[in-house]
């Protein structure tokens, strides 16, 4: 953390001094989140470097955020958990949340787009319930991207649980998703939804799982918020 900080006793100020470092509080919504390993953390802030992870994850446990613990079956991985200081961060972190998608202009945020952040959420976001209880693999495709960046798949187990591939599988697919990122970036928003982008968005494969698609799909934590501006 900052060595001069704001060198002010005011309770504001020196939560800032710990929080307000670049990144901070984006490592600190995806370790809220459920992230708790070095390359998930990555994959929710694709564009920090590792260095900068690593050092951020440092001064967050100096500071008494957070601590490293060792994964039993692996000894040599180490996770990242929130200790009680951290989780009751959560109220602020999902209070900073709720403003943004509330008083920040759409346009703007749909100019930051990022295909891996997306789909990393969107993950995280599925709904496994309305699905079929199988194996269930959907295909999104950005066709605007670079092919390193245009195909992502989520794999969707009987269990629930929901993984997200850059390369094929190997399993068939139930549902083609053809798309441009800005599209499904402003209905994970709730910006718009899939009905209303109906003419922006490609469906092929299984029709039950295609109607179904905005119930499964899932949204942003902060897409119940109302917007307050354009």
């Amino acid at each position: 953390m900052s060595q001069t900080g704001y060198r002010q006793f005011c309770p504001v100020a020196m939560a800032a001094e710990v929080l307000c470092t670049r990144w901070t509080m984006v490592l600190l919504r995806e370790l809220i989140a459920g992230s708790s390993r070095f390359n998930e953390l990555r994959r929710g802030v694709p564009r920090m470097s590792p260095s900068l992870l690593s050092r951020r994850l440092r001064e967050l446990e100096e500071a008494g955020i957070l601590t490293r613990r060792p994964v039993p079956e692996q000894p040599d991985v180490l996770e990242y958990h929130l200790t009680e200081a951290g989780q009751d961060l959560r109220p602020v972190i999902e209070a900073f949340g709720f403003w943004g998608q509330k008083w920040v202009e759409s346009q703007p945020s749909l100019e930051n787009l990022d295909p891996s952040l997306l789909m990393w959420d969107m993950r995280r976001g599925l709904n496994p319930a309305p699905l079929p209880e199988r194996r269930i693999v959907v295909h999104l495709c950005y066709p605007e991207l670079p092919a390193s960046k245009r195909d992502c798949w989520l794999v969707v187990e009987p269990d629930g649980a929901v993984d997200l591939c850059q390369s094929h599988p190997g399993f068939d697919v139930d549902l083609y998703v053809t798309t441009d990122l800005r599209t499904m970036t402003a209905i994970w928003m709730g910006l718009t939804t899939v009905s209303s982008a109906a003419d922006k968005i490609e469906l092929d494969g299984d029709r039950a799982i295609a109607r179904s698609m905005q119930s499964w799909l899932g949204l942003s934590p902060f897409a119940s918020e109302r917007k307050r501006v354009p």
